[in-house]
């Protein structure tokens, strides 16, 4: 047994597809003193098993991104190392079977378009002309993807390792990893070969993810679901068919039964998505064992029936055809369906790219991601999909299962704006959610905080099917309306708990957070946004920052960005610093009362002086409670946030309703929030407000205060300014039809792709359709004329100016 020894500077844990690619991709970058680990041989896990088809198809802009850069690198993988692959490049069809599906496809098309992809939406007619075997008569259309296909995993792996290989980088099999252990600034890591130390680590373990983060002591948000396909014997017609063409057929996805069926030799591979699916190795008597090395589940045909016979009512060429092997194989799945790639949460040099539910085809960009993140520790994309962040502490094994079946259950689905899907639900509760639920709130999940979303009437239509839809329609709409005019005309509550928020306090912590934000800390009594730049001026994070006194402060942030954000403040904190970062988001909560009827409900109620201004805070009592009373409102009306003790909600939301009810006063949910927050120009994070964009470009150099010695991003701002600012935030109206502009809708003028939306939505205190977006600069001018692209269809839009659409002057929110 050849013994390790000696230091590496990064050393990866698993050696499939992801874990070989984010070697080769450390390597190629200079990074080639590099190590990894693999128990078995390469390929050992879900590699081995995988079908290996190679889709771009995503309705993630990060995702789509990643995939398409892993079909560009494959393309010209096997001459770059000089090691023989079977890469087809065979297009897919993706059938739909409903206008709703249709619109998703043709919403998917322009978002590939944006990225140099030509796919193509196909009229039923057109179908047979790419698949000549396919029974169309029931299909609304299908999307038609040319750089579609499939690759041999075990090929693929191979390549990248050889790739590695030449240049320096070392890959160790039949060498497990058996414990880690962190001496001073150095990972040390155990293998039966002996130790190695290293600068960084990855788990890359795939389905194993979860053994290899016990050694950190972490608990991963992921689970294993038993998936197959099967493969059939030749089909003469499919052979003939190759011999004229010269290729493979399409790969076709019949997404809304839920199953693909590839051209496999001369025969077919059929792999569905089953409802009625099974997990494994998540009871105490089904454990995980210690090696599944080349190893598959028995068969489990009786599961797959309706998806077979759907298959063969589709392609009726597949009935004629043998099965000859079915492959039962373990897949990794995070609760969103989408990896885990990034830092590992609370464990310094450490990262994830692991749990991938389709790791041969995201697995050459994963790579290029997680170099990125270990080298620089930032990304060339806006990464918080598969950000491993985003899970936060009330992801347990229950959820992570609940959600995994759900999802792969529903692996084709359409995910809809409004629409709340139902499995790991009720992981945290206001203390008020019984009250919310009797007044008819509908809600949604943030951070695993429930909040309405909005708020039925008697009569309303709250069934899933009911917001399946990409329309602005059924009963959620017309209630949304009734939340925001009454916000408008009168006043809504809005009870918000999970904010994330930071108490930062200690000598000097004011100087500190000025080295972080862009622009100044509040002065005590004040509240502000505070914008973080990373060191190329993009856009990190927003929070609100609370001064209590001048060496501390209330950080404030959205529910999803509490581990992401608090790990921001940390790493950034000097060593041996006397400040102190403590994250009190579970103590807390928030209401939001707003509109400008909110001072009169308070009056009664409160012993606070209420003529205080705008952005300004204040201890206080309401109803004999205490509370931080704080005149800000995400809604641009008159009102104020209440924060309160979480075992405070209650008697505070309670005297408010009381005083409230003769005056006009609503309970409003998200939905509301939203369409007033898009009227007022107010940006969310990670849509509007991510790394795809700098502050510059993103509207926020009021907030930027130039005359500081320093803060991070500072010299590239400054080099970003003096060069000119390429494209610019911007409002626009739409004459939109039914629908309003999704995120990343594409924008148009004079024939030219010119710019993306953020965020788009309809403002009912305007009665019009918005869109928030990024445009090129030349074109920001009010009053330009654009169109923007929605679901496939042009609608004109014009650019407004650089001013809230609601109250300009913002004389409501002062009054």
């Amino acid at each position: 047994m050849v013994e390790i020894s000696g230091h590496a500077r990064v050393v990866i844990i698993g050696g499939g597809v992801v874990g070989v690619s984010a070697l080769y991709h450390l390597a190629k970058a200079g990074w080639t003193d590099c190590v990894l680990l693999e128990k078995n041989e390469l390929t050992a896990g879900s590699t081995w098993h995988a079908a290996g088809n190679v889709p771009t198809f995503s309705s993630s802009w990060s995702i789509m991104n990643m995939q398409r850069y892993s079909t560009e690198l494959y393309r010209g993988l096997a001459d770059e190392v000089d090691y023989p692959m079977n890469y087809h490049v065979t297009g897919s069809i993706r059938l739909g079977h409903s206008a709703e599906r249709l619109r998703e496809f043709h919403r998917v098309a322009g978002m590939g378009r944006y990225q140099g992809m030509e796919l193509e939406v196909l009229a039923p007619d057109e179908i047979r002309t790419r698949y000549p075997f396919t029974e169309t008569h029931d299909l609304s259309g299908a999307l038609y993807d040319p750089y579609d296909g499939d690759i041999d995993p075990a090929q693929l792996t191979q390549a990248l390792a050889k790739g590695a290989r030449d240049m320096g980088a070392r890959i160790h099999r039949f060498c497990p990893a058996t414990g880690v252990r962190r001496d001073g600034d150095e990972w040390v890591i155990s293998t039966p070969k002996g130790e190695i130390r290293c600068e960084y680590v990855v788990n890359a373990a795939g389905y194993y993810a979860r053994e290899v983060g016990k050694m950190f002591g972490r608990d991963m948000p992921m689970m294993v679901m038993s998936h197959q396909y099967m493969l059939f014997d030749e089909v003469p017609e499919v052979a003939a068919w190759s011999r004229e063409n010269g290729g493979k057929l399409p790969l076709m996805r019949d997404v809304d039964s839920s199953y693909y069926l590839r051209q496999e030799k001369n025969g077919f591979n059929l792999g569905p998505y089953e409802r009625n699916c099974k997990a494994h190795w998540v009871t105490p008597d089904d454990p995980m064992p210690e090696d599944f090395s080349f190893q598959l589940y028995p068969d489990d045909l009786e599961r797959l029936e309706w998806y077979i016979n759907d298959a063969v009512e589709r392609v009726p060429l597949l009935g004629t055809a043998g099965l000859t092997k079915n492959i039962n194989g373990p897949i990794p799945y995070t609760p969103d369906g989408n990896p885990l790639i990034g830092p590992m949460p609370g464990v310094p040099n450490a990262f994830e790219a692991c749990v991938f539910t389709f790791g041969i085809c995201q697995g050459g960009g994963a790579g290029k991601v997680l170099a990125e993140w270990v080298m620089e520790g930032e990304t060339e994309w806006d990464m918080w999909s598969c950000d491993p962040r985003r899970f936060t502490a009330f992801c347990d094994q229950d959820y992570a299962i609940a959600k995994g079946m759900e999802v792969y259950g529903h692996e084709y689905a359409m995910h809809f704006p409004h629409h709340a899907w139902p499995a790991g639900r009720n992981k945290k509760l206001s203390s008020v959610h019984d009250r919310v639920a009797a007044l008819g709130a509908q809600f949604g999940a943030y951070n695993g905080w429930e909040r309405a979303n909005w708020y039925a009437r008697p009569g309303d239509d709250t069934s899933e099917e009911a917001t399946q839809t990409w329309a602005r329609e059924g009963a959620w709409f017309e209630a949304v309306r009734e939340e925001c005019l009454a916000v408008r005309n009168a006043a809504g509550i809005l009870d918000l708990p999970g904010f994330s928020r930071f108490k930062v306090q200690g000598p000097g912590a004011r100087d500190w957070l000025n080295t972080l934000i862009t622009g100044m800390a509040p002065k005590p009594g004040r509240i502000g946004l505070g914008y973080f730049s990373d060191a190329k001026g993009r856009i990190v994070t927003e929070m609100s920052l609370m001064a209590l006194d001048e060496d501390v402060f209330f950080l404030i942030t959205a529910a999803t960005a509490q581990w992401h954000d608090f790990e921001w403040l940390t790493k950034h904190l000097p060593a041996g610093s006397d400040i102190a970062i403590e994250n009190v988001t579970e103590a807390f909560s928030c209401q939001i009362l707003t509109g400008p009827k909110s001072r009169e409900i308070l009056s009664g109620i409160t012993d606070a002086d209420l003529s205080k201004a705008w952005l300004t805070h204040q201890s206080a009592q309401v109803a004999g409670t205490w509370c931080q009373l704080v005149r800000v409102s995400f809604a641009g009306e008159l009102g104020w946030e209440i924060h309160t003790k979480v075992e405070d909600t209650a008697p505070v939301f309670d005297a408010v309703m009381k005083a409230g009810a003769p005056l006009g006063l609503k309970p409003f949910g998200m939905f509301a929030l939203n369409s007033l927050r898009l009227e007022k120009g107010y940006r969310a994070w990670k849509g509007d407000l991510s790394t795809d964009y700098t502050l510059l470009q993103g509207g926020l150099e009021r907030f930027i205060k130039w005359e500081k010695p320093d803060f991070i991003g500072k010299q590239a701002l400054e080099a970003e300014k003096q060069r000119g600012v390429n494209r610019r935030f911007v409002t626009m109206v739409v004459e939109a039809g039914d629908c309003d502009a999704p995120y990343m809708s594409t924008l148009w003028h004079n024939g030219a792709v010119v710019g993306e939306t953020t965020s788009g939505g309809w403002g009912h205190r305007i009665g019009k359709s918005i869109a928030l977006g990024m445009l090129r600069a030349d074109l920001t001018e009010p009053g330009t004329e654009l169109e923007v692209e929605i679901f496939g269809e042009r609608f004109p839009a014009t650019v407004q100016p650089d001013q809230p659409l609601w109250d300009p002057k913002n004389e409501r929110i002062r009054a």
